[in-house]
């Protein structure tokens, strides 16, 4: 039996380190949760569009933190071989801007699944989208052995596809999604493989992914 010293030695996605020059992508603790909640509160996006599948943003301003909490206690809660989120906070030159992710289903078997992030207003603009999803792509590639993966974004979000262009996805066909109650919008679907992504300059530096591949099924 494996002495327990860490959280992360039950739940290993919370032990997780991806660097890659100024940026890491760790694993999100509770301390972690509480200081993303109040970034989230700060604004991710104008009061106007809506850049998310679930416009979970639209909550008011006393409610959002708890409701942002509940979602990541229960894909902790949901994480299985069968079905997984990998949620990463992004800190860039040491500083919590945002959150990385990616979801799939019968990994073991498709090896693919979707990428999703957001960034706080005062961090966008500056090249750090583009930098955690080419840095989570070259893990998802080189330590967890995906195959394709995907993404997608609403065709009035701009800022999003141009970042989708710059790490090397390819589009993929369009369909209608429901966005905000009542509202539907065209999503434009993408793909990426080893092969088309744009690495960043940076060397990737792991920690902790020996531990996840057990927990996904990869390995014995």
């Amino acid at each position: 039996m494996r002495d327990i010293a860490d959280i992360a030695d039950i739940f290993p996605p919370l032990g997780l380190r991806v660097r890659s020059g100024p940026l890491e992508l760790r694993g999100i603790t509770d301390d972690v949760l509480a200081a993303l909640a109040d970034l989230a509160t700060r604004g991710i996006h104008p009061p106007e569009s809506m850049p998310f599948y679930v416009p979970w943003t639209q909550a008011p301003v006393d409610e959002l933190p708890l409701n942002f909490v509940r979602y990541h206690w229960q894909t902790r809660a949901g994480f299985s071989p069968e079905s997984w989120d990998l949620n990463l906070a992004v800190l860039h030159g040491g500083e919590l801007v945002g959150v990385q992710g990616f979801s799939t289903s019968d990994y073991r078997v498709t090896r693919t699944g979707e990428t999703g992030s957001w960034l706080g207003l005062a961090h966008q603009g500056k090249g750090i989208g583009t930098l955690m999803r080419q840095t989570l792509c070259a893990f998802l590639f080189e330590h967890l052995e995906a195959e394709e993966i995907t993404s997608g974004a609403f065709t009035d979000n701009p800022a999003s596809l141009a970042v989708s262009r710059k790490v090397g996805y390819r589009p993929n066909g369009v369909v209608r999604k429901t966005r905000r109650e009542g509202e539907w919008a065209t999503n434009q679907q993408l793909v990426l493989t080893a092969r088309e992504l744009v690495r960043s300059p940076y060397a990737l530096e792991v920690d902790g992914v020996t531990p996840l591949r057990r927990l996904i099924g990869l390995d014995s």
